[in-house]
């Protein structure tokens, strides 16, 4: 019995020993009265704009994490969403002060028992406007003083454009300069083909051009989900994303999770850096999302790996933007959000000063999305 006993308590220090392991690690588990702590939070004045004399950023203290989460998709795929309040706190509690809130451009019928299209091959998942009008029903209803939100458009059909421009007239009608982004939008997704995708051909694209000079004049980025191929053909649709950067080049158009996916994960990182290098030269308006644990977990996952991504991205900082591509589906919970934004985040921590500021701390959307650049900038770096 006294063995036994023993045994509980060692069992029991364990226990309280991770646990306070994990609270120094998780924004979520400390003690607002706490300095050490309270020091580690990120604050939205932290990135207001000001005189200058606001404090520099401790990377030795601080996150190392992203600010932004620019691709989060507040609406499911299927069946009910995490409440819209819910996810607020998620990115307060993860120290993530700028959000860009998509809805889905794959949504499930209504009355379809699946939360994730995958799982309902043969059940078509279609673009809508339902989305768009509940995230900004929310935004209106409740507004955020920890958080700054900004709504996407996520409605449009690229391979049937028709009526688009039409339909960001109707939003602006009911919600006037709410939208200040588009996507994300599937040019090409592989894996969404057994649910009735149909990607965008040239000819589609070339009948953009109504809604482009929309987003053009009002300076709205485009965010595509372009897949480059797949493992037996890593480049076979390429020349889709071409095709669009050579029709327009005067728009702001950004390249969801750099052309990977699941269905390309033995790309040799040398020639997909190359590939994305060249492209970025050539087209000044080209973005890179480095979202989706899927590029953690296929891309950044060896050091070699890892250490040509980090050299990468150091000699692009301005052109990469930071989020988690989360779906924030009812059934997730908020360990489900740390995790991915963790995972997203991880080689954020690798990044030269120049980089993690414009990527992490968020100047990159700033200096992109229309209107912010007025009101937010990325606190320096300290120097030690």
């Amino acid at each position: 019995m006294r063995n036994r006993l023993k045994i509980m308590c060692v069992g029991v220090a364990l226990i309280m020993m991770i646990v306070r392991v994990e609270a120094l690690d998780n924004p979520a588990s400390q003690s607002g009265s706490s300095t050490a702590a309270q020091e580690k939070r990120r604050s939205l004045s932290q990135f207001t704009k000001g005189d200058g004399t606001k404090a520099c950023y401790d990377r030795r203290k601080q996150p190392h994490t992203a600010v932004t989460d620019l691709h989060f998709h507040s609406q499911p795929f299927g069946g009910p969403s995490i409440p819209y309040k819910e996810q607020m706190d998620y990115f307060d509690r993860s120290d993530v002060r700028f959000v860009l809130l998509y809805g889905i451009g794959q949504q499930l019928p209504y009355d379809s028992s699946c939360t994730y299209y995958l799982d309902c091959i043969g059940t078509p998942a279609k673009p809508g406007m339902k989305n768009d009008f509940e995230n900004a029903a929310n935004y209106v209803e409740y507004p955020q003083d920890n958080t700054h939100v900004a709504l996407s458009m996520s409605f449009p059909d690229l391979s049937d454009p028709e009526g688009i421009a039409e339909r960001i007239h109707l939003l602006d009608d009911e919600y006037p300069s709410l939208f200040q982004w588009v996507g994300e939008l599937n040019l090409h997704k592989e894996a969404l083909r057994g649910n009735g995708h149909v990607p965008a051909s040239i000819e589609d694209i070339g009948r953009w051009k109504d809604f482009m000079l929309i987003l053009e004049e009002r300076g709205i980025p485009l965010a595509l989900h372009a897949d480059l191929g797949h493992d037996d053909n890593p480049t076979e649709h390429l020349h889709l994303m071409q095709e669009v950067l050579r029709r327009y080049p005067d728009n702001k158009i950004v390249w969801m999770h750099m052309g990977l996916s699941r269905e390309l994960v033995d790309m040799d990182p040398v020639q997909h850096i190359d590939l994305m290098s060249r492209h970025l030269d050539e087209n000044p308006k080209l973005f890179l999302d480095i979202s989706w644990t899927v590029l953690a977990e296929a891309y950044f996952d060896t050091r070699e790996k890892r250490s040509l991504y980090v050299e990468f991205f150091n000699a692009f900082p301005s052109r990469i933007l930071a989020g988690t591509d989360f779906v924030a589906a009812g059934n997730k919970t908020f360990e489900v959000y740390w995790n991915e934004a963790n995972i997203t985040g991880e080689i954020l921590a690798d990044l030269d000063d120049n980089a993690f500021r414009a990527i992490a701390l968020g100047q990159n959307y700033f200096d992109l999305a229309p209107g912010l650049a007025e009101k937010f900038e990325a606190p320096q770096i300290c120097r030690e």
